[in-house]
């Protein structure tokens, strides 16, 4: 009786660790496995994401290939824990407005307007640069070069100017020069294979004479971004020693029938004597 209850404890024992084993076996699920949303800007040029249930920023952040730093500057409204409630919008870039209008908010902060005491013509430059922004800090280093396949316009909000000029590679900025002194819209396309770092729109007013520079930047979508590591919740050496256990507890139940069969038969044997 007592070897049976041996028995039936070491098989209940080895179904038990086998089963907290099994989790070591499946595979972690990739939050890659979802294709990223289409990056369809709105007719004020803004790119927004509507936060679905179970929702992270790490998972978002992987969707647009972004890092937190960018998303928390596109999103100056999150709090230190990246919050997030289901039905909200986080604005993910800026691409260019199918009616350009003066737009507020975050914005590249260009250098500012340096005089040119002579000669004097009476009219004004301004030279922007559309530059790939490899390490997605919002800032023109000399080793970022220009962005090729782009657009840069500029207009003066009257009327009196407007030209929009493609971008190119290199390492030289687009200059407009000759403008009239006055109030400007200056906007950036990026290529479709592009994501923005920075606000892709900036107002500025320039006088007579006056030099401004302004820097966009934008980063390849190819950029790799660095995933979690997936770690098992169980080692799988629990499971391997779970699977001996319930293997010799089967050996000894068929051990210990064994042992009785002969009992059995002389015990048969001597009553058929009698």
């Amino acid at each position: 009786m007592k070897l049976r209850l041996i028995i039936i404890g070491s098989i209940f024992i080895a179904l038990l660790i086998f089963a907290l084993s099994l989790p070591a076996q499946a595979a972690p699920v990739s939050q890659g496995a979802q294709p990223p949303p289409t990056n369809t800007p709105n007719p004020n040029g803004n790119i927004y994401y509507k936060v679905q249930p179970g929702d992270t920023c790490l998972r978002i952040e992987y969707l647009y290939s972004l890092s937190d730093t960018q998303l928390r500057q596109l999103n100056t409204k999150l709090d230190a824990n990246c919050t997030l409630s289901t039905g909200d919008l986080l604005l993910m870039g800026i691409g260019a407005s199918i009616n350009p209008t003066p737009t507020l908010g975050p914005s590249p902060t260009p250098l500012p307007p340096t005089i040119t005491p002579t000669p004097f013509s009476g009219t004004t430059q301004i030279c922007v640069s559309l530059f790939n922004d490899l390490n997605g800090d919002g800032l023109h280093e000399t080793t970022e070069p220009m962005i090729p396949g782009g657009a840069i316009s500029v207009t003066e909000k009257s009327g009196k100017y407007s030209k929009t000029f493609p971008t190119l590679a290199g390492t030289d900025p687009i200059c407009f020069t000759d403008l009239p002194a006055g109030d400007y819209n200056i906007s950036a396309a990026i290529p479709d294979n592009y994501n923005p770092t920075m606000a892709l729109t900036y107002t500025l007013q320039v006088n007579a004479g006056d030099s401004a520079y302004v820097d966009f930047g934008a980063q390849s979508k190819d950029t790799t971004v660095a995933q979690p590591e997936n770690k098992p919740s169980t080692s799988p050496i629990l499971g391997i020693f779970g699977g001996l256990l319930l293997l010799a507890g089967l050996v000894l139940g068929w051990y210990a029938l064994r042992l009785r069969r002969p009992a059995s038969k002389l015990k048969d044997s001597g009553l058929s004597k009698r």
